[in-house]
């Protein structure tokens, strides 16, 4: 019987100095993430113009008047996951590592032949009224 105690705290003890010596190299090793080749990452830093005016205001049009084209995107689900396809659907413009299983029955249907919207803050609305 006192082998078997043996064996037990000898594992034990040989347990938790792995564990910390895991979490020790873990805490305190640095990560670097690979650059991912040809992404331009946004950041939240703004240029501060202070009290500054555009030098060509005459050439300012309001949103309304622009003459490009509206863009329309594609919400629908592909391998249980939702993704925002460009006008052209073809082109994916945002993979949101959203699952279908988050939405209502009623919406996975829709969510599976296709939701169109005006604009890409319109998807954001609707995803964010399921998801929140």
């Amino acid at each position: 019987m006192k082998k078997v105690l043996y064996c037990l705290l000898l594992f034990a003890v040989t347990s938790i100095i792995c564990l910390i010596v895991g979490y020790g190299i873990t805490r305190y090793s640095l990560r670097q993430e690979q650059a991912v080749p040809n992404t331009v990452i946004e950041t939240e830093t703004v240029d501060d113009m202070g009290d500054k005016a555009a030098a060509n205001q005459e050439n300012i049009k309001p949103i309304l008047e622009s003459s490009a084209p509206a863009e329309e995107y594609y919400l629908v689900a592909e391998s249980g996951f939702l993704l925002v396809f460009c006008s052209d659907r073809s082109t994916i413009c945002l993979y949101t590592h959203i699952p279908i299983t988050d939405f209502p029955e009623k919406e996975r249907a829709r969510l599976l032949e296709g939701i169109w919207f005006p604009s890409m803050m319109e998807v954001y609305h609707y995803l964010e009224s399921f998801t929140s």
